[in-house]
Order: structure tokens, then sequence, then C-alpha cells
């Protein structure tokens, strides 16, 4: 059984480090890998690029974590041999962990499963692309689905659109929906753009961080020398989370000697709300900067509209039953409001804590109407930072994977080709696994990612996409979803890593900076192909000849020309391959108040409360990351940080587990009208009536139910019921 670490980072991530260098053909092997030129293969906080590796937007070295270095190392794994797929069959694998899986190697050649067959067996490339096609040929377009992760570069990602569209389906969804779509439903709302409204170095001249619904000492460690480097010159660090995490409240960089010898105080003020009560906190912070008179009058008057019903809402809202239903104590509110009103400079930063809610985007914009009480938006050091969770989940989108096209870009796009869209509404992620369950999905083709393990209810999820007819995932290792979620044909095709690409590629970073990758890495099998020549090829053989030549797209240079006239804010990219000049996009940044909103302004709205309808015996549970994990992909059963070393374990507060007569790893199961999953009890720094147990195997007891407005399921916020085993 671990224990707990005092302060995140440190010696352990330097040992881990050291370790997994040593797995991967030694520590300078692994080193260099690093420090190519390419964008970090994990979250969008932005590294590596034009002057190399481990190196931020603003040029800062050495700019690396421990997710980098998992990552990493997991791409240099060996190739997992043709005997592995005799020796294991489709029976076993489904018995296997992520982390078993994960750490099986690379996937080497394309491999297949049909109905009936017992095992996974090798094919050629050649039947491969014919299988698919012939699949993709024989079928509706409105029958089939097109799917991306934030893995994927910006040219694989336009270049499966466009496969799409020309197909004639919109049905093109990327993983965002699970994750982020609130984000950015809220914020096109509000200030007309769906982004980060500030740059890297907004972090660096702001006053005041507030983190809510965040980890990022464990899921973006870059982050965190911002944060420590705010504090040191005299800033300030709100989080706001129901679970104390030992990262954000001490923390040692390890590039920093002075945080590595003594650590670093992350935060100065912790809150920790009710599960899903962030709207009720948020609102009794605004408050009490309306009471106080800290309103910036002045901008909301000139820049923001709706501000009038927004201030009569929460000042007709009690005090004492915002502070009631949130559970936060009222000096922790007060000392929250104190730092906020003193603030000149704020930037309010959030994660998935915040979208993935049923009224998650009503939660980020109770976080906008914050920043704007204040006027903490459109100017330098303050502003509205989305922390997305994978490298290039913010490009894929912007370059159109998305089952709607902003009106510019079809424009641009019809207008490059000659085509007309398709018109038939899309479906968005969720939507398209219910379209799967029903029967009408014939074809599926998935570049990268893991949609099985992503998706709520996980039992039925398995059953929904064991349906489709064939099932095409384009992938660089094995993961849960080409097992369970395998199709009844499913072909697997080996893809390259963005570090071992032939030609080079392109990312965004969180921040709306494109960041540009060289290829050139030895990969780990010569069957392995590039996901734009995989999509190219399969895209030629299904397709007549017309007006997009995905023949000449093999070429990035084509797609990236194509990108710069279709792509709004991305025309630099067309000259990146002779400037190698990476680039903010255009007009998203906001450093003075011009809204890209009908009015020019931004709206302030009202959110409602949610009510929880709690039974007798409930608590609220929400399902997390952990240290040892990169979203869906588990590198370590281990999670150091909140001292669990194994992965079924529900997290709870020692008081609620003494009410229930429940004692430390005694066995009990979780359940609720979903499912049920048996685990062990471990106390954690959560509020009563709170539970927290591990993503993705906890998708077990997570309902299909959605935030209406963005699509995006209730990872964070359902209830279920505890027992002890007999």
């Amino acid at each position: 059984m671990s224990k707990p670490m005092r302060a995140g980072g440190g010696l352990a991530a330097v040992r881990y480090t050291l370790a997994r260098g040593r797995e991967a053909g030694g520590v300078l092997r692994l080193t260099r890998r690093l420090q190519t030129r390419n964008a970090c293969k994990t979250c969008a906080v932005g590294m590596g690029g034009q002057q190399g590796g481990m190196r931020n937007e603003s040029g800062s070295f050495p700019e690396v974590c421990k997710k980098s270095v998992q990552a990493q190392a997991a791409d240099m794994q060996p190739p997992i041999s043709e005997s592995f797929f005799s020796e294991h069959s489709i029976a076993d694998l489904e018995c296997w962990s992520p982390r078993r899986i994960e750490a099986a190697g690379r996937l080497g050649f394309p491999i297949m499963w049909q109905v009936g067959a017992t095992h996974f067996r090798r094919m050629a490339w050649s039947d491969a692309y014919r299988i698919a096609a012939d699949a993709l040929r024989a079928v509706a377009p409105a029958r089939t689905f097109f799917y991306s992760s934030g893995r994927s570069s910006n040219e694989a990602a336009f270049l499966l659109q466009c496969f799409a569209r020309v197909l004639g389906t919109n049905n093109v969804n990327n993983c965002s929906y699970y994750c982020h779509q609130a984000s950015g439903v809220a914020l096109q709302r509000a200030i007309g753009s769906s982004t980060a409204t500030v740059v890297l170095d907004d972090l660096e001249h702001a006053d005041l961080a507030v983190i809510i619904g965040a980890n990022p000492a464990s899921n973006h460690p870059r982050l965190m020398t911002q944060l420590i480097d705010l504090r040191r010159r005299g800033g300030h660090v709100i989080v706001i989370n129901p679970l104390k995490e030992v990262g954000l409240l001490r923390f040692r960089v390890p590039s920093d000697w002075r945080s590595m010898l003594f650590g670093s105080e992350v935060c100065d003020l912790y809150l920790q709300p009710h599960v899903g009560a962030d709207i009720a906190l948020l609102k009794a912070l605004l408050k009490g900067v309306v009471e106080n008179g800290s309103v910036e009058r002045s901008f909301l008057a000139a820049h923001v509209e709706g501000w009038d019903a927004v201030e009569s809402d929460v000042c007709s809202a009690a005090r004492q039953d915002l502070l009631q239903e949130c559970g936060v104590p009222p000096d922790q509110v007060n000392s929250a409001i104190d730092l906020l009103t003193r603030s000149q400079r704020t930037i309010f930063c959030w994660a998935m804590g915040i979208t993935q809610h049923a009224h998650g985007v009503d939660n980020v914009q109770a976080i906008v109407n914050l920043a704007l009480s204040r006027g903490m938006l459109a100017k330098r050091g303050a502003g509205l930072l989305p922390i997305r969770g994978h490298s290039n989940v913010q490009g894929v989108g912007s370059v159109g994977v998305s089952p709607v096209l902003k009106a510019e870009f079809a424009r641009r796009l019809e207008q490059l080709y000659g085509i007309e869209m398709p018109n038939e509404p899309g479906l968005h992620t969720l939507a398209s696994v219910e379209a799967a369950d029903r029967g009408y999905i014939d074809c599926a083709v998935l570049l990268g990612g893991n949609l099985f393990s992503a998706t709520p209810d996980r039992r039925w999820a398995g059953e929904a996409l064991r349906k489709i007819g064939t099932t095409v995932y384009v992938t660089t290792k094995l993961n849960e979803g080409h097992i369970h979620g395998r199709g009844r044909t499913c072909l697997v095709l080996p893809a390259l890593a963005r570090d071992e690409e032939r030609q080079c590629t392109t990312q965004e970073s969180m921040f709306n900076y494109v960041r540009l990758s060289d290829g050139g890495a030895s990969a780990a099998s010569d069957e392995m192909c590039s996901e734009v020549e995989i999509i190219a090829t399969l895209a030629g053989m299904v397709l007549p000849p017309g007006p997009v030549d995905f023949g000449a797209m093999r070429d990035h240079r084509a797609i990236r020309a194509a990108i710069a006239a279709v792509v709004p804010g991305f025309e630099p990219i067309g000259e990146i391959d002779e400037s190698k000049r990476e680039f903010q996009v255009n007009a998203r940044t906001l450093h003075a108040p011009t809204f890209a909103t009908a009015t020019g302004k931004a709206h302030a709205a009202v959110t409602a409360v949610p009510r929880w309808q709690m039974a007798a015996g409930e608590f609220r549970l929400m399902t997390l990351r952990s240290e040892g994990q990169f979203n869906t992909v588990v590198y370590e059963d281990e999670d150091i940080y909140r001292g669990n070393e194994r992965r079924d374990v529900v997290m709870m507060n020692e008081a609620d587990a003494a009410s229930l007569n429940l004692r430390r790893d005694q066995r009990v199961v979780v359940y609720n009208d979903t499912g049920r999953w048996e685990v062990v009890v471990r106390f954690a720094p959560l509020p009563r009536g709170n539970l927290a147990m591990y993503y993705p195997e906890a998708n077990v007891l997570i309902p299909r139910r959605i935030d209406p407005a963005s699509a995006t399921p209730v990872f964070k916020s359902t209830t279920a019921r505890v027992a002890a085993t007999r």
C-alpha cells in the first residue's frame, strides 16, 4: 500500500524519467527523441516546435514533464510480434487491463478480426485497404461516421473531414465532445470565439490565477511552473476542486533548483465545493463582488450585454442558500472574494471538472460572468483559459473535424473545391455510438483515440460498437477500443507517431499557437504508415476522381495549402514549410475589447443553480484520472500522488466510511441504475457526501446523460451508492 506524497513532482518524477528512459533503450535515446522539433504528444500547453523540443511558446528550456516522458517512452516500445496474436485470443485480451494492453508494445502491422474468429490475425496492407474500401463503397454515407482523437495532426484531421464530406456525410466528430465542447459552446455564445483568450505570455503578467475543476499537477505539469512563478512575484492562486490534490498544494519543479530543493507552495486558497456545485460557489463569489462595490461598471456598460439580468439574479439569491449548496465555508468564500477584488489581472483556468456535467455550458458561463464583472477580459495578463487535455484536440476542431462547420469555413471549402457540403446534420460523438446501437452505422473510420473507453456506460458502449458492420481503426498501439469496440469486421491499422512521420506535421496548442513538428525518427516497424497516407489511399479507392485530388494530398504541403485557403486564421500555415515560422491563430487572443459577436459585445447570462435530488444513502460521484495515466491511456496502475497502488478503489471521506461501518481496504460495491463495480475503500480529502473513482474503468457507472447544449456526458457528476460486499 502506497502513502500519498507530500508534494508533486520532485525526485519521484526524476526517478520515473530515468526508469522509463532505461525501458526505452536508454536515457540518452529518450532525451534525443524529446529534444527533436516536435510538439508535445500529451497535453496542449505547448512544447517543441521551431526551436527544438523541450521548449514552450516563449522558448523556455527545459520544458518537459512526466506526461511527455510517458508518451514518448510508450512510442519507443518494440513492435508486438505476430505470435502474440496467435497466443492471445480475443477472449483472453478482453480480460486485460488498460495498462497491460498499453504495455504490449507498438502495433507493427495491420490486423483483422471478423465475426466467428477467435483471434486477431495479421494481414497485408493491400487486403486491409481493399476490405475497408469495399465496406465504405457498399453503404450509404449517412450510415457511416468518422472520428478523430486529439493525437492526430492538423494535416491528417483536415484530410479526414474532406474525405467524409466528399463522401457525403457530416457525421464527423472528435473527442472534444467528451471533454471541452461545453467550453467551446459557452465561449462562442459569450465572446464569439470558442478558445482561450490569452497567450502563454499573459500568465507571466497575471497577478491572480483561478484554477477550477482542473488538476494540472498531474495532467498538465508544465503549467505548474507558471503558477509557481506567479506566486514568487507576489501574485496569488486560488484552486477550486472537490478533491484536495497534493500537487496543487505543494510542488517541486525538477528544472528549478529552488523548487526542487525546498518545494513550492502552489496556492493561497483551496476551495472544496461539492461535486457539481460550482455554479453555486461562482454565484456566491459574484454576489460578493457586486455587494462590496468591486464591479467594473465602465467596462460592463461599454462592452457587455445582459449584465443587468445577471446582477439582479445574484442579488436576489440568498447567500446562505448558495453556501449551503456548494458546501464551502463562509470565511473561505470571503477570502476568495477579497483576492478577486484586489486583483488587477486575473486569468480563469478550468478543465473537465467544469465541463463534464449536464450543466457544463452554464458552468463555463458562470466563470465568464465572474470574469466580466471585474473586467478581466480583453487586456493583457487577464482572460479565460480552458485547459485542453490533448496536444492537438483544439487543432483537430479548427481544421473541420466537427459535425457542424462554421459558415466561413464551409464557404471557403466549397469555393476551393467546387463541391457542395452535405445537407443532413451530422451526428456528434455520443450520438454516433447511439446510432450504432440502433443498427444505423455500417462503417466507422476512427483516427486514433479510444472511443470505447471514452464513452459512458462501458457495457453498453461495447455492445453498441460491436454492432457496426466494419470498424477501421488507425492507431499507434493497441487499446481497449480495438478489443471491446470491434465491429463485426474490425481492421486495426498501424500508424506512425508524429516524430516518426516522413514529412513534417503541425499541431495547435491551447494558446491558439500552431506548432511545427519534424518527422524522421526511427519507427519500430517498416510496415507503419503515415496517417495521411492511410486516409489518402483509402479515399482514393472509395471515391471516383473528382475535385479533391487525394493522391496529391499525400504531400503534406498540399494539405497545408488547402488549410491556408479554407481555415480562417490559418493563412500562415501555407508558408510554414519555407518560413519555419510558427504562428498565433489570428483573431482569437483578446487584448482589446472587440468581441466577435453580432453586436461586438460580450454576453453575460443568468445561470441557474442545479438542484441535486439526493435519495437517502446516495453520494455524488465524479470520475478522474490518476497521476499514472493520460486521458484513457493508463501507463501505471499506481497513483503515487493519492497513495493508491491500484485502480479499483472508491475514494471517500473517512467520516462517510465510518457512518457506513466501512474500513480502509474493505471490499464494497459501488452501484447505481447504470452499473456496478466492486472495489476497495480508500480515504481521501473530499467533502462529505462525495466520491471519486478512476476513469475510464468507472465509466461502468456513468449514465448516458448529456449537457443538452454541448452533448457532453456527465463524467463528473452522477450519483451512486456504496455497500459492503457479502
